[in-house]
């Protein structure tokens, strides 16, 4: 079950309000859960720890390069 999308905000707090920017959102947002989802039962089917498949799908995201980033830290 994929969570409700939430409101999509930018940097700054503000609503992001154009429908195509929220359109693609979803849809990338639900290929990506679907694709999760595939990989997740693919490893369970093969025999992998359901935690540790977990975990590691979590630090996939936590690990996620920001190419756009700016400032000092980029």
């Amino acid at each position: 079950m994929t969570p409700e999308l939430p409101v999509w905000r930018d940097a700054d707090g503000n609503v992001l309000a154009c429908v195509e920017k929220i359109k693609v959102m979803r849809e990338n947002i639900e290929e990506l859960a679907q694709l999760a989802q595939d990989a997740f039962e693919d490893a369970l089917l093969m025999g992998c720890a359901e935690a540790q498949i977990r975990d590691y799908l979590v630090e996939l995201m936590r690990g996620l390069d920001n190419p756009y980033r700016q400032g000092p830290d980029a």
